[in-house]
């Protein structure tokens, strides 16, 4: 699904270069729960931000699905962000006058799907993440776990090929953290790839592999035990 290979991401401050991403190597395959990990400054979300298909590299090729990113036109990288891949960030993102359905609905306008099939299947979709009982609610009605589950059926309703999930559990306490967590748990047993960052290992434990990140390199990448897994949920 990912590959990665001498992946680099230079800014320029003034005189001085600084490098965000260096050298980077590593293959995401499909239907995997991955997760990138490491203190504020590691690059996570640069290298975030660049598989999302928001960013280029400095260096290095990033194919996707077996395409190299690089070479694609910028209205193909819009069809690749809106048709393969969806995102789901820390503070939701939805629109505070739209209640959740027509929040889901957004990504479908610059689709074929007419009206009435995107509203069937964005209602379909927040049944599935636990919200067949909120789909009239406007997100100042709901409570940050539910935001993060219409964010979350939002990043799901144009049935993507990967999610990027940007620490979406930083605005949320213990509890709904783990509620949050579970359910893309569901999603990638279902068949559903997964790339998330956080800076918590509690949270990166739900992922099968870990991509530990520091200053811009990759410190090690961690197979998670499935007997860790269990210990933790229960």
């Amino acid at each position: 699904m990912i590959k990665i290979d001498n992946l680099q991401k230079i800014y320029q401050s003034g005189e001085m270069e600084v490098a965000a991403i260096r050298k980077l190597d590593f293959v995401i395959a499909e239907n995997e729960f991955v997760a990138i990990m490491g203190p504020s400054g590691s690059g996570k979300s640069t290298l975030m931000n660049i598989l999302g298909c928001l960013d280029q590299p400095t260096d290095g090729q990033y194919h996707l699905d077996g395409n190299l990113v690089s070479s694609m036109s910028d209205d193909e990288l819009a069809k690749v962000r809106n048709r393969d891949i969806g995102f789901v960030f820390q503070t939701f993102h939805l629109q505070p006058r739209l209640d959740a359905v027509r929040n889901v609905m957004l990504p479908l306008r610059y689709s074929a799907v007419d009206k009435i099939s995107a509203k069937e299947r964005a209602i379909a979709i927040l049944k599935r993440v636990g919200l067949g009982d909120r789909m009239s609610h406007r997100p100042s009605e709901l409570s940050g776990g539910q935001r993060q589950r219409v964010a979350i059926a939002r990043a799901l309703v144009n049935d993507p090929k990967i999610v990027f999930a940007d620490e979406p559990t930083g605005n949320l306490d213990s509890k709904t953290s783990v509620e949050i967590m579970e359910l893309f748990t569901q999603l990638h047993q279902k068949g559903q790839t997964i790339v998330l960052v956080t800076h918590e290992r509690e949270i990166a434990d739900y992922a099968d592999k870990i991509i530990h990140m520091r200053d811009g390199l990759i410190e090690e990448i961690e197979h998670v035990q499935k007997v860790n897994r269990t210990a933790r949920v229960s």
